[in-house]
């Protein structure tokens, strides 16, 4: 059950709606299920002589019984209250003690107040109610209506776990403000399927995303097509922004604006500031902004993430709650740049994650000493790097740094969900799902390549490979052996040893990197850490790739043996292997 709590101006243009056909003539049947004396308020829905003039003359009366200048700009109360998708239908007796409740939870019209605010309850649909109430009581004073939106959703609460409706998530005043009605209506009329400060917002966070500065930041506001306005001090030191689509204005022609404060809380200036001081405290923040740089390529700039965003799963799982939360923040923005820069094929499921895991980046818990440069500086290498389409990325890259984010999605829903945010957990899994879609379409043609490739070697080859996994997953190896990707797992070892790797070694090491329990494919997730642990080339079936295979049916190479816990020579640079936990 959803309040949406607003004020305005007009009481009657208010009430026209409500009793009106809506603007898809949605509204069937609009009446009164309740009212502050139900004697005293005109129904223009089922009494035939009851005008929509006479019902806003009775809520208005204590407004207008005060001097001018004591009444409010903005009188009117508006609380539309929705069931969940899937509830049950309420009765109008129902609706009417759900409008009580909450005009008495929220100082509206406490119990047995007698000189309270004039209210009403409209019902024109099954799912929903519209509360309307005038914002002076009857003795001219203004309500005590102090966080009444909070305590509005405290009450919704309640009313769902009394009648076993679907008790929703809580909210902790971290979210984005939502559209207004007016802002939905005016997209729907334009044919957008987002409003003006949705597409903003999403597009902000976009230039945000890895921005070393802040000058990079605005430069990038400019270059994504935005209007921006600065709003400078007397010095020239900037103060604030604002920024508005092109074209989208008032009915004076003005464009609308909207601060970045009004998009997110953590899109004001002074947070994004927050964000951007341990870049420019970093003289190597400054180094990679210069405009002369070379763009790394998209595939390269993908396996530099990877490292990045598994130590964010680690930070998640640890008991450091700033670092957490930073890391948080900074999976944020590596989500921005890889949707901004994806292909076709990937990019509406990756934007849809994105917008998703946003709701995950914001709580409470502070995150300005911790660190998080590592992982901004991975979005800021993929922003810099463009469209991976047509630049040598084969979707192999791609899928690698996907199927680590899942995790690390799944890592935040759980860091989330053990410190009672549920909003923000709730996010986290619905970004999970949408980047396990966006897995399957990048993995699809490297995981095809790498089967044959599998399906390919020597039966030895293969029988030695099984004997390697039987001995790191004892537990698991039956279960693996019968996924679907074995044979691109197989395909893998066989990679890693012709690169010069001991594949068994690799193999614990990709194991103990962290736990595999959430994965959906445990055989998927090795090939992509065995890849990226290994530095192996193409996951495509190359040329080189398939001379390796010919080569392999031949006379396979003796694997180079390291000492335990290392690999060859040629991957110093492997992490060591911590406790894996199954």
């Amino acid at each position: 059950m959803v309040p949406d709590i607003s004020t305005g101006s007009r009481t009657y243009g208010l009430l026209n709606y409500l009793y009106g056909p809506g603007r898809r003539d949605e509204h069937t049947d609009p009446h009164l299920v309740a009212a502050w004396m139900p004697e005293l308020a005109p129904d223009p829905g089922r009494d035939p002589a009851a005008t929509l003039k006479q019902l806003t003359d009775r809520l208005d009366l204590p407004v207008l019984a005060l001097p001018k200048h004591r009444r409010p700009a903005r009188h009117v109360w508006h609380c539309p209250v929705r069931t969940a998708p899937g509830d049950r239908h309420l009765t109008d007796a129902e609706w009417a003690e759900v409008a009580r409740r909450i005009v008495h939870a929220t100082g509206i019209a406490e119990h047995g107040d007698d000189k309270a605010c004039r209210w009403i309850a409209v019902r024109h649909a099954d799912d929903h109610i519209h509360i309307v109430a005038t914002l002076k009581r009857e003795d001219g004073r203004s309500p005590r209506r102090h966080e009444d939106g909070i305590r509005a959703q405290a009450e919704c609460r309640k009313i769902e776990k009394e009648w076993g409706l679907q008790i929703l998530n809580e909210g902790d005043r971290t979210a984005a403000q939502r559209p207004t009605s007016a802002e939905r209506s005016k997209a729907e009329r334009a044919g957008r399927t987002e409003t003006s400060r949705e597409t903003l917002r999403e597009r902000v966070r976009q230039a945000l995303a890895g921005a070393a500065s802040e000058e990079e930041f605005f430069r990038r506001l400019a270059e994504a097509g935005l209007r921006v306005e600065k709003r400078l001090a007397p010095s020239g030191d900037t103060l604030g922004y604002k920024v508005a689509l092109p074209g989208d204005r008032n009915r004076h022609g003005e464009p609308i604006w909207f601060p970045g404060s009004k998009l997110a809380p953590d899109l004001s200036l002074p947070k994004i500031r927050q964000r951007l001081d341990s870049e420019l405290a970093d003289s190597d923040a400054f180094a990679i902004d210069r405009s002369g740089e070379r763009a790394p390529r998209p595939a390269r700039a993908r396996h530099e993430a990877a490292p990045a965003a598994e130590r964010a799963a680690s930070a998640l799982s640890g008991d450091d709650d700033a670092d957490a939360a930073a890391q948080l923040v900074g999976v944020g923005e590596l989500l921005d740049a890889v949707a901004q820069t994806s292909p076709a094929s990937t990019r509406k499921e990756l934007g849809e994650a994105a917008r998703a895991f946003e709701r995950a980046t914001r709580s409470h818990i502070r995150a300005e000493r911790a660190d998080n440069r590592a992982i901004r500086t991975a979005a800021r290498g993929i922003v810099r790097a463009g469209n991976a389409l047509g630049k040598g990325e084969d979707g192999g890259a791609t899928a690698m740094l996907l199927s680590t984010m899942v995790l690390v999605t799944i890592a935040a829903a759980r860091w989330h969900s053990a410190r009672g945010h549920a909003q923000q957990a709730a996010a986290a899994q619905q970004a999970a799902q949408h980047l396990r879609a966006a897995y399957r379409t990048a993995a699809a043609t490297p995981m095809k390549a790498m089967r044959e490739h599998g399906r390919r070697l020597p039966e030895p080859v293969r029988q030695r490979h099984v004997e390697a996994l039987e001995v790191a997953l004892p537990q698991h190896a039956d279960h693996v052996l019968r996924e679907p990707g074995w044979d691109a797992l197989a395909a893998t070892l066989d990679q890693a040893e012709r690169a010069g790797h001991d594949p068994d070694v690799l193999l614990q090491q990709a194991i103990a990197w962290r736990e595999l329990d959430t994965a959906d494919s445990v055989t998927d997730v090795l090939v992509w850490r065995l890849r990226r642990l290994g530095k192996l080339p193409s996951a495509t079936d190359s040329p080189r790739t398939r001379t390796s295979s010919r080569a392999s049916q031949q006379q396979p190479p003796a694997p180079k043996h390291t000492t335990p816990g290392t690999t060859a020579r040629t991957n110093p640079s492997a992490p060591r292997a911590r406790g894996a936990r199954r």
